[in-house]
């Protein structure tokens, strides 16, 4: 394999904003399905991601696409690429509470 492609290629990840507590970052939830290997059933794990947003337009509930850049603090290594759709209405996805 080529080494300059795979400097080229970057982690991509599309979630959803769950926090903005923070000053130029956001906490996205990134959700990956899975195959049970007995089972056979499908179910969905999830991660969270801090992100860089540098001129702090997310806020909760946007779906966005974070993208792998250099290191800027211990936990914080993407940033946001794109804003793909904006939230209406956030609603919690572990308590259900509607917030905004």
């Amino acid at each position: 394999m080529n080494a300059s492609r795979v400097l080229l290629a970057r982690k991509n990840f599309v979630g959803v904003v769950v926090s903005t507590a923070m000053q130029k970052t956001v906490r996205v939830r990134v959700p990956k399905t899975k195959i049970h290997p007995k089972i056979g059933k499908e179910y969905v794990e999830h991660k969270n991601y801090m992100a860089h947003d540098e001129n702090q337009v997310c806020k909760l509930g946007d779906i966005v696409r974070i993208e792998h850049c250099k290191k800027l603090s211990k936990k914080k290594s993407f940033a946001v690429a794109e804003m793909i759709r904006e939230a209406r209405v956030y609603i919690d996805p572990e308590t259900g509470a509607i917030k905004r």
